[in-house]
């Protein structure tokens, strides 16, 4: 049934729908709405049965999963920014014992400075994890990627992470078609764990392994994130069938058919990207865009077929691993390794910049012209980042950078401190 609905009580209604008998999670922005909705939920009856469990902190929810997985329950979180960090330990716990867990992660810029607004650093942050990453361009997206997550989590006994744009998808109300509890109930079966915790039935789960078997435990995992390769656009299909519409799989592609120069990018900036895409077509540019879905484990041969017939890939994307350059685009190189093809990493939406469609032409004609360099920050204020530097050159005790690019912004100290 298409609603006008928030993008967090869309995926907190799918949510519900998948039939989660444990939910756990600690309130932080911009993932809060979507915990808080489910709370009502098991609250009122309307999700049942279900155990919501309030917890101390987010390294406590991911356990509380962790261990609701491990006796057979279907088990849900989610988190954002820090307090993905502050799991950290139990995220890779999660994926190293193989337990299917479905958490949300709404993208949120990592401190310091604090900063509470979208970019993809969180994500990166965990992307070794283990744990399958598939990134939502809408809400529509997010919601249905939510349904497929548990179906995949489930059949390859893997744990997924679901990534939408906090703020940007999160708090945003628009058009979702939202399923009914039949066609979820039909297309994901009930919870059948390949290993649980039963006094009937007693084995130990995250034993002791030492250097004679740890390489092999982890080889094994690196084999069923591959397996996710085929998964992922099978149970996409599936998707496609039950439902009428496509969401998922690994890649999706945009007037790319003829294209010399392609933009590859992740989440809900692929939107802004199309439309600056189809300014820069009525302009006489061959030029098209692949979104990626799935960031892990990540889809080198169909990014590469995607991209076989550009010359020129634009790899824009909201995180970066400081200094070396995008971390998106060194997956991208080595997919594209042995092809003529010329890559350049855009820099982009940092702490929750605005991208706009503007400065994506700008950006588009540029590299049309063949102008643009391998590595740009778009929008980078370089006055002021000339004044910082000047002043660290000169003064040896020159402050914190941050209250320093405040100030010359004209920005009250007390702003950045707040935020």
């Amino acid at each position: 049934m298409l609603r006008q609905i928030e993008g967090s009580r869309a995926v907190a209604e799918t949510v519900a729908l998948c039939r989660p008998e444990v939910v756990c999670a600690y309130p932080i922005s911009p993932q809060t709405h979507i915990i808080e909705a489910v709370g009502v939920m098991v609250k009122e009856g309307r999700l049942s049965p279900c155990e919501f469990i309030n917890v101390e902190s987010e390294f406590a929810a991911m356990s509380v999963a962790i261990g609701a997985s491990a006796t057979g329950a279907r088990a849900y979180t989610a988190t954002a920014s820090q307090g993905l960090l502050y799991m950290m330990e139990a995220v890779y716990n999660a994926a190293g014992l193989g337990l299917p867990i479905v958490m949300t992660l709404a993208n949120r810029a990592i401190g310091a400075p604090i900063n509470i607004w979208n970019d993809h650093s969180d994500a990166m942050a965990v992307r070794d994890s283990g744990w399958i990453q598939l990134f939502a361009e809408t809400n529509q997206e997010a919601a249905d990627l939510h349904v497929q997550a548990f179906r995949l989590a489930e059949e390859l006994s893997v744990p997924v992470m679901v990534c939408m744009d906090g703020f940007i998808l999160t708090h945003a109300v628009e058009g979702v078609d939202l399923l009914d509890q039949e066609t979820v109930d039909a297309f994901l079966p009930p919870y059948d764990p390949r290993q649980m915790l039963d006094p009937e039935h007693p084995v130990s789960i995250g034993a002791m392994v030492g250097p004679e078997a740890f390489e092999e435990v982890r080889y094994l995992a690196h084999l069923r994130q591959l397996d996710a390769l085929h998964r992922i656009p099978a149970i996409a299909d599936e998707f496609e069938a039950a439902t009428g519409r496509r969401s998922g799989g690994l890649v999706s592609s945009y007037r790319t058919e003829d294209a010399d120069t392609i933009v590859v990018a992740l989440g809900s900036v692929l939107g802004t990207i199309k439309d600056a895409v189809d300014v820069r077509r009525e302009e006489g540019d061959r030029i098209g865009v692949v979104g990626i879905t799935s960031f892990r484990p990540f889809p080198s041969v169909a990014v590469r077929r995607a991209l076989n017939d550009a010359s020129q890939v634009i790899v824009l994307e909201k995180a970066f691993s400081i200094g070396h350059g995008g971390v998106l685009a060194t997956d991208v190189a080595m997919a594209l390794q042995g092809t003529d093809c010329v890559l350049r990493n855009v820099i982009a939406g940092l702490g929750g910049r605005a991208i706009t469609r503007s400065s994506l032409e700008e950006l588009f004609a540029t590299a049309a012209k063949g102008e643009l360099g391998a590595l740009l920050f778009l929008d980078l204020n370089t006055d002021v980042v000339d004044r910082e530097i000047e002043r660290m050159t000169a003064v040896r005790r020159s402050g914190p950078s941050a209250e320093n690019v405040l100030r010359d912004l004209g920005l009250p100290r007390e702003v950045g401190r707040a935020s």
